[in-house]
């Protein structure tokens, strides 16, 4: 259980943070622990591609988009149920994923970097100008209409609090047993040294491209939940690069390639950025400060907040995966 306990803790912290609105009934903690299990799940995912791999995606809130527009579509057009269309939202940006990764996983550090920006770009480009989407001002829930299936719009929005806390859960124990798992020990193989990986026998091209899809799924139902609550969707939101920054600002603060990591780092941008957000003096500045910080953590503590106390304190080395 000791071996574990960077695992049982996380999950702890995410189950606290779905209980917490649901006991108190309040609508305001019930927004900002949305908001704090949405980024623990998106740094989740992308930790499967950037921790494992050593891929750093700038372009992963593509598949936040794709997700957000499948789901949204066939809730707007077709009238379809929410969770059927998270997890057709999910199963298109996995597979988009895939299609994408057998093309550009060839590529290798600063050239998979730009590819993923510039993927992102051509996928908020062509969602602008496709007018089933909305286009470029998008699409617009009648409120009455979406959310009376689920009781009304104070229900449905419970009932999508539920459905991530659920979604977050499940983000966390997949990271945990591909990390656990011989297909995990492929991906930090390929981390290490891909091309030793590949004389090794790894099928990295395959590994590489199954990490990417797994990487893709979660973000995809995040991102058909945030819309769904928000009651529209446009291309501009939804293909922000602001959120893939955000991600692998979170994946290095807490802890790259670690399970723990990705949670801690969640917790702990979400509390500067809050900080900095409610603060007149730095409210138009906490892009820039973070940026600062992601700076200093590259420089002193590249390995994270988990990694520096692991190396520092032996407990923590036994118990943080």
């Amino acid at each position: 259980m000791k071996k574990h306990l960077g695992f049982i803790v996380s999950l702890l912290i995410i189950l606290a943070c779905g209980a917490y609105p649901i006991v108190t009934g309040s609508p305001m903690a019930r927004e900002d622990m949305f908001v704090m299990l949405s980024y623990i799940g998106l740094a989740l995912s992308l930790n499967v591609l950037m921790g494992f791999t050593g891929y750093v995606s700038f372009g992963h809130v593509v598949f936040f988009g794709i997700g957000g527009y499948t789901t949204f579509a066939l809730i707007y057009h077709y009238g379809i149920g929410l969770v059927p269309a998270l997890i057709a939202g999910g199963l298109v940006a996995a597979l988009i994923a895939g299609l994408l990764g057998m093309a550009v996983l060839n590529l290798r550090g600063a050239y998979f970097a730009i590819a993923t920006i510039g993927i992102n770009e051509a996928f908020k480009t062509l969602i602008s100008n496709i007018d089933y989407l909305g286009g470029a001002e998008g699409l617009f829930f009648n409120l009455r209409k979406a959310y009376s299936p689920y009781g009304g719009s104070q229900k449905a929005l419970w009932y999508s609090f539920i459905i991530l806390v659920i979604v977050t859960l499940t983000a966390l124990i997949v990271s945990f047993l591909v990390k656990r798992s011989k297909f995990g020990l492929g991906l930090f193989s390929i981390r290490e040294d891909e091309d030793a990986a590949k004389v090794l026998g790894i099928n990295t091209k395959l590994y590489k491209t199954l990490a990417f899809m797994i990487s893709a799924f979660f973000p995809g139902i995040i991102g058909g939940l945030f819309f769904f609550k928000n009651g529209s969707i446009d291309p501009n939101s939804a293909f922000h690069l602001l959120k893939s920054v955000e991600m692998i600002f979170m994946v290095m603060l807490g802890g790259i390639g670690t399970i723990f990591g990705p949670v801690v780092g969640a917790l702990t941008y979400e509390e500067i950025r809050s900080y900095l957000l409610i603060n007149p003096t730095f409210k138009d500045l906490h892009l820039a400060i973070s940026g600062v910080i992601l700076l200093l953590i590259v420089l002193f503590i590249p390995d994270g907040i988990v990694g520096f106390l692991r190396r520092k304190v032996k407990f923590f080395k036994e118990v943080f995966e």
